[in-house]
Formats: structure tokens, sequence, C-alpha cells
């Protein structure tokens, strides 16, 4: 849930604007720019207005009362030295309209995040922003054509135009490279090239063990860490931290230097996984980026393709024949947090035979009757308690006191701002995009208005069957409870940002009532935020870089209690 958001320093020297504004006029640059542009693009043309200038506005984008005000239109076969008018009557966030923003001295920068067009096997032509590279993410995507930014007079009483130049064609991003340790493949999935009408891929991060090359007889356990985007393989260095990287603060956790820390807890893990004793696993963090987010949530879907069957069938035999997998399922573990929480235990829910074990922290909702805070089957509004006299406002974001940062409301106004038709890559336009029917425009159907907040019953309707994972399990527990009774471990913070933790409860009052009889764990951390994944010993930021050693007690207890008669137990115990 949520990914990572990516800073950099302003480059000094400004462009200048003293005229006054109300409305922004971005024009394409010349066919002639550097890294090219098509002859004709669509797209989503973004606005960033901000008073800040320590860091370019596109990486300022965030929710919360320090956030920038952003304006979002769609484009459609603008040409080189064409333009688009930003203006009032555009919704934004914070303000809904560019008259309610306060006059000032402001930085301004325009982003084009390009459309592709996919003529789906459904039959349905539709345009979404194509992964390139940088993980579904707007500001940095290859390909995206952005503004230097400038320092403008804003006046919403002004009739003064300003335009905003877009001058520069985002550069590819190069693959990563095979390391001793980290190995690197991609493969072409027919069955997901043939859902999007054009080649897709997958591409795996890979892990091997110490002596991976020199056991070449040895076959291996294989644990799959479930997740938003990875770039290549992290939390793994053996090279030691620079005692003098400058520092890098995370607010969050109070912390000023936590690169630091990061840097410590990689080097760290890199000596346990090469010290003697230790598991000799493969451990695979999976690139699956795709036109609507930065991973598909490893399900098959009516909106992304049946990313579930190509990752297991597809994906996973190809890992590990080329990495010598042992390729039976009770040498297959997951583990992953938040987005990666709900794909691990989904997994293992819908492939049960092809896992011996789930680590699930701090899930994405597991229970759609508490959808965070949200009962999608009874609630009328997601955006608001509705009386007969009055309403209030459903908080999205809190800290460990119970501190609200913004609202849903918000949440999907910033959501439309940045895309239409479910198409802005944030979480719950890919919630939609994963759990919601096709429409018939080829788009998702909504499961609740996004400006008004009302929910669609069918669409609820559509979700609760295939995706509710609460639901499915007390719906299937006689056949499924068999074979994952002694499977699932959940993990949560009990004062999760993102009231995570409710659904948890839920989960747990099934769980513990069940026949099969449940036998595995589930655990909370008290005034623990997101994501807690079920260490009580440490801090949160410091657990929460333990994912690939936290687990592994437990995986190895599990392997010697059930691994079947004649199981190899002992190629990759060296």
């Amino acid at each position: 849930m949520h990914g990572k958001r990516q800073l950099i320093t302003l480059a000094a020297g400004l462009l200048a604007s003293t005229a006054s504004a109300t409305d922004f006029r971005i024009t394409m640059p010349a066919a002639n720019v550097a890294g090219g542009i098509d002859a004709s693009t669509d797209g989503r043309l973004i606005l960033i207005i901000t008073p800040d200038a320590a860091k370019e506005p596109r990486f300022q984008v965030r929710l919360g009362a320090e956030a920038p005000q952003v304006l979002g239109i769609n484009v459609e076969g603008l040409k080189p030295g064409g333009s688009a008018i930003i203006g009032t009557g555009v919704l934004g966030y914070p303000a809904e309209d560019l008259s309610a923003v306060p006059a000032g001295d402001y930085i301004v920068q325009a982003v084009l995040h390009k459309y592709q067009t996919y003529k789906l096997a459904s039959g349905h032509t539709v345009k979404l922003p194509a992964a390139r590279g940088a993980g579904q993410n707007w500001r940095a995507e290859p390909g995206n054509i952005i503004s230097e930014p400038m320092k403008i007079r804003f006046d919403p009483a002004s009739k003064a135009t300003v335009t905003v130049p877009l001058t520069k064609v985002l550069p590819p991003i190069a693959e990563a490279k095979d390391s001793e340790f980290i190995r690197h493949f991609k493969i072409k999935s027919e069955r997901l090239s043939k859902f999007w009408g054009t080649d897709v891929f997958i591409r795996g991060h890979v892990l091997v063990p110490k002596g991976f090359d020199k056991h070449p007889n040895a076959r291996y356990p294989l644990i799959v860490n479930h997740g938003h985007f990875p770039d290549d393989f992290g939390g793994f260095s053996p090279t030691p931290p620079d005692p003098n990287v400058p520092c890098k603060p995370e607010p969050r956790f109070s912390e000023p230097c936590y690169n630091r820390i990061e840097a410590q807890e990689a080097h760290d893990f890199y000596k346990k996984w090469t010290s003697d004793g230790f598991p000799r696993m493969l451990i695979v963090e999976i690139d699956h980026s795709n036109p609507y987010y930065d991973d598909s949530y490893a399900v098959n879907s009516a909106n992304l393709g049946p990313y579930g069957d190509a990752i297991m069938r597809e994906f996973i035999p190809d890992l590990e024949k080329r990495y010598r997998g042992i390729g039976e399922g009770w040498a297959r573990f997951s583990y992953g947090g938040s987005t990666g929480g709900w794909e691990a235990l989904a997994v293992q829910l819908f492939y049960p035979d092809e896992f011996n074990g789930v680590f699930a922290a701090c899930p994405d909702p597991i229970d759609f009757r508490q959808f965070t805070n949200i009962n999608l089957y009874e609630d009328k509004n997601v955006m608001w308690r509705e009386g007969p006299f009055g309403r209030v406002a459903r908080p999205a974001h809190r800290n460990y006191l119970g501190h609200v940062d913004y609202m849903v409301e918000q949440e999907q106004r910033l959501e439309l701002v940045l895309g239409d038709k479910s198409r802005s890559g944030q979480q719950w336009d890919i919630w939609e995009a994963v759990y919601s029917p096709q429409g018939p425009d080829g788009y998702p159907q909504r499961i609740f208005d996004k400006r008004t907040g009302v929910i669609d019953p069918k669409v609820a309707a559509h979700w609760r069957e295939n995706y509710d994972l609460v639901h499915i399990m007390k719906r299937d527990w006689k056949t499924l409870g068999p074979k994952v009774k002694d499977k699932i471990n959940l993990y949560v913070g009990d004062m999760d940002n993102y009231y995570l933790n409710n659904a948890v409860y839920l989960a747990e009052d099934f769980l513990k009532t069940a026949e099969p009889k449940f036998t595995g764990e589930i655990t909370y951390g008290d005034r623990a935020e997101h994501c807690w994944n079920g260490d009580p010993s440490l801090p949160n930021k410091t657990s929460r870089l333990r994912y690939n050693s936290m687990y592994m007690g437990k995986i190895m207890k599990r392997i010697e209690t059930s691994a079947p008669k004649g199981a190899d137990l002992t190629s990759w115990r060296y």
C-alpha cells in the first residue's frame, strides 16, 4: 500500500515569469527535442504549484496539510508545438479550483504522463500509461515530458495566461546488472501478452545463496518477497556503509539519518546471508508493474489480466529452472508487507498447494467489511458517515496517537486529479483495477463515485466473491482449511496508519473458531504504525528492514515438520 516517493534537490536557476496568472498554457516542445516526441501524444497533463523551491514540484506531490497544489487534464492527439490550457474549472487538490489558490509567488512545473493505446483481448481499446521502468511513477517514468521549474506570480483575479513550456523527455532507465549474489531475469508472459495485445514481461531480482555457483547439484527452497515495484533486490549490500554519507531524515520515525540505518541493516543482512549455518535459499522480488500500478497484486484480474497464473505457471517455473529451485509446494514460502502482505496471503489461498506458509504483515484490507474503516457492503458512502441532519468526513490516515492527517475525500480527489478512469497509478485506483469487473468502456467499473463517495453495491458484491480474503476463507474453509490451516501468519500494528488492523481483527474472529482448527499465528504490535511485521522486541523503523531474515527460523521449522518423505533436505544445507 502506498509506494515509495522519490526526492531530488532542485537545481539553482529557475526560469522566471513576472506576469500574474489565472490560467496556464502548457506547450509541447518541437519534434527534435532530445529524446524525441511522437507525432501525436495522448496522456495526462499535470500541473504542480508550490511555494517550496527546495526541490522540484513534481517530487513534492503528496497528501496532507503541506501538499502543493495539483491540477490535471487529459490530452489527446497533442502534437509537437501544440498546447493545452489548465485554468479555472479544472479539478484540483488541495484547492478544488484555481480560483481558490491564494495570490502569491510560486514555483510551477508541468508533467505530461504519456498514455499508450492497448487493444485488449476483450475487444476494448483503452489508453493507459505503459510501465516503462520507474514503477508506474508519473514523476519519473521514461518518455514522460516535463517542464523546468519556473517562478511565477499567481493572482486568481488576473486575466493573464502564463506559458509553461515542456522541454525535457525523461530518459530510459538502465536495467540492473548481475552480481555475485543478485541475479536478474525476465520472461515474456504468453498469458499477459494475449490479454494486453502486446508483449508483456515479468522481471525477477533473485538473491542466490552463498556458494550458489560452487554447488551445481544443490536445489533450493524459494521465498517470494511480495511488495511494491523493486528496481533491484533491496536491503542487501556487501559493502559496509559509508559513515560520511550525507544524512537523509525520515520524519515518520524522527530519525535524522535514516539512510545510514538502512545501509547498516543492508550490510548486516549480507553478513547473515553469507554466514555459516544460515539456510541456503532463493529469495525473489518480482517486478510486475503494469499500466495501472507498480504491481499487479499477483492475482488474476478482469482489468489487469491473469497475473496470478502468469506468475505461478510461467514466471515461478522459469525461475526455479534457471536457479535450481526444488520446485515443489513444500519448499515455497511467501511474505510481504502492506500490498505485499495482501498478495502473500492471496497467493497462499488461491494456490494453496503451491506454498507451505505465508507471513503477511500489515496487509491491505483482507476483509472488506473493514476496508480500512469502511464497510463496503453496508455503508452507503466511503467519504462520509451520514445522518439525518449532517455528515462527518471519514479519515484516511492517522498516526499512533490517532491524529488524522487527511480524509478519504481528499485522497480520492488527488487520485482523480492525477488520472481519471482508474488511471492515477495510486492506491484506491489499483484496488479498483484489480478487484472490479471490466466496464463497457474497457476500464474498471467504479466501486463508488469518485466525487460523491456513493458505493455501487453490485460492484461491491463482485469484490466480495472474488477478492475479499476473509469471505473466501469462510466460504471455502471446508476444502481450503485443511490445506492452509497451519500456513497462515498475520502481523499488524494496532495503530496502523491506514486502519489495516481492523480487517485483521475480523480475520481473527473467524480463524479462532474455524474448523478444521487454525494453528497459525496472529500478532498485534502495541501502538505500532504501518507496517509492523511481527517483532515486538524491535522498533518498527528497524524490524521493517528485516523481512528477509526475521521469518527464517519459522520457515525452517515449517520445512522440518512438513516436508514429505524423500524430500531434498540436504543438498542445500552446506
